[in-house]
């Protein structure tokens, strides 16, 4: 292809990838987003196979990653796509760390040496910023999917001069990229990295369950500008624009995360909530009484209600009720219960996750409603079915000024005339809190599996 069709590709490429962006902004049209982002890749990848001359291996690569890619997503379950996201971020990372380690190895090949000559003062810069962004991402990544796996504790793990130690070792992994780039070689490149993959671990690992979505979302930033800097390393302008577009979106989308829960990025950043509650939640003495039911008073009060809204979380995902979830509504909406799904901007593991769950078990779009939509309408709702959600219903962050939570938004649901919990029994959250609208008078605690208290609700019901 000639320079001038190579970059014809890559800006219509670059169009589609805008418009995937616009279209998965509401469920209605995320399907035509996809197919505009996988007919961009196809165009970028076609147009840079058109560049090289090692078809047959890169061909090769793809066939295996990609054989690997639909076999996970075959098995994966929708609970195990938090973490999923997250290796697949550790993958980006790992991908920026070898292409820098390459081109700095050989850099004509790469096309940013001439023979002979070293490295010019910008690529040193970018394959230094590519390199540690990229190996952050990469063991931040990995911890990331450990927590969110449960393979890892979910509780912060903190220790005595923190961040100290992070603050010395950030010196020290710029003090080595400015060595490399006053005199490139392998000892303070190789140290640079090593130190950047340790940073990862210690700035996921003091994190607790509660930011885990802003930590996806945190990451998924990183991803796309470690992508950016493989782009600059490559002289390749699709990666840039790409990296830069999932680059930005992650930060604002991290923005937004943080907003939801009334935390500032770098408090995230710095160490999240989670530990410390716990020990008080557990550790306070104090025996409270709840109100329990069965499936059937839970029927009951459903279907002779007018109004009910249902707050999805993490145990429904657990459970696998999607789709049972979503025959209750039906069999409700038949009765002429106006039924409505209320969903927290961080509700579930990452964000979205309530919002992928539900569309899957093929849930109206219409009935699905955003937090500060939905919020002013609980005060006049008759009932509201929580299933597996805790901390995004939680009083104590509006009238609890000790909780850890203070000041986040939650939905209003200790507003509404009754309140239904669906859990397996009392434990706390992924925050490690106790909940108060558990106790009050107006809510009644239906245990047990989400889909078979929402089966046997439907039985009654019908």
């Amino acid at each position: 292809m000639s320079a001038n069709s190579v970059y014809l590709a890559y800006l219509v490429a670059a169009v589609l990838f805008i418009l995937t962006l616009k279209g998965l902004s509401s469920p209605v049209s995320s399907r035509r987003g996809n197919m505009f982002g996988m007919t961009g890749m196809a165009i970028a990848v076609l147009t840079t196979l058109s560049l090289t001359h090692n078809v047959g291996l890169i061909l090769l690569a793809i066939a295996v990653g990609g054989t690997i890619g639909a076999i996970v997503a075959r098995r994966i379950e929708m609970t195990a796509m938090p973490e999923l996201v997250a290796a697949m971020h550790s993958l980006v990372g790992l991908a920026a760390v070898l292409v820098a380690m390459a081109a700095f190895n050989n850099p004509v090949a790469y096309g940013i040496a001439l023979a002979g000559e070293s490295l010019h003062s910008s690529n040193r810069i970018e394959l230094f910023i590519g390199t540690f962004v990229g190996a952050i991402t990469f063991t931040g990544s990995i911890i990331a999917f450990g927590k969110l796996s449960g393979k890892l504790s979910g509780k912060p793990l903190r220790f005595a001069g923190q961040h100290w130690l992070n603050l010395l070792l950030g010196i020290a992994m710029l003090g080595f990229g400015i060595a490399f780039f006053l005199s490139p070689s392998w000892t303070p490149f190789l140290i640079m990295t090593a130190i950047a993959l340790a940073l990862g671990v210690l700035l996921i690992m003091p994190i607790g369950g509660a930011d885990m979505p802003v930590v996806v979302s945190m990451l998924n930033s990183y991803s796309g500008w470690a992508a950016a800097g493989i782009g600059f390393t490559l002289n390749n302008n699709m990666l840039i624009i790409a990296g830069s577009l999932v680059g930005s979106s992650g930060a604002i989308l991290s923005y937004i995360m943080c907003k939801a829960m009334n935390r500032a990025f770098f408090n995230v950043i710095l160490g999240g909530f989670g530990g410390e509650a716990s020990a008080e939640a557990a550790g306070d003495g104090v025996q409270k009484t709840y109100r329990s039911g069965s499936a059937d008073d839970a029927a009951f009060l459903m279907g002779n209600a007018d109004s009910v809204i249902i707050v999805p979380g993490y145990g429904l995902a657990v459970a696998r009720a999607q789709h049972a979830i979503n025959e209750m509504s039906k069999v409700l909406t038949e009765k002429g219960v106006k039924v409505r799904y209320a969903i927290h901007p961080v509700a579930g593991r990452m964000p979205g996750h309530m919002n992928v769950l539900l569309a899957e078990a093929e849930v109206p779009y219409e009935q699905v409603v955003e937090m500060d939509e939905i919020n002013n309408e609980f005060a006049d709702t008759d009932v509201v079915l929580v299933i597996g959600a805790n901390d995004v219903v939680n009083p104590a962050a509006k009238n609890d000024k000790s909780s850890p939570i203070y000041g986040m938004p939650i939905l209003d649901v200790y507003k509404a005339r009754t309140v239904l919990v669906v859990k397996r029994s009392m434990a706390t959250g992924y925050a490690g809190l106790d909940n108060d609208l558990f106790y009050m008078d107006k809510t009644m605690m239906v245990f047990g599996d989400a889909k078979k208290v929402v089966e046997d609700i439907i039985k009654a019901i019908a």
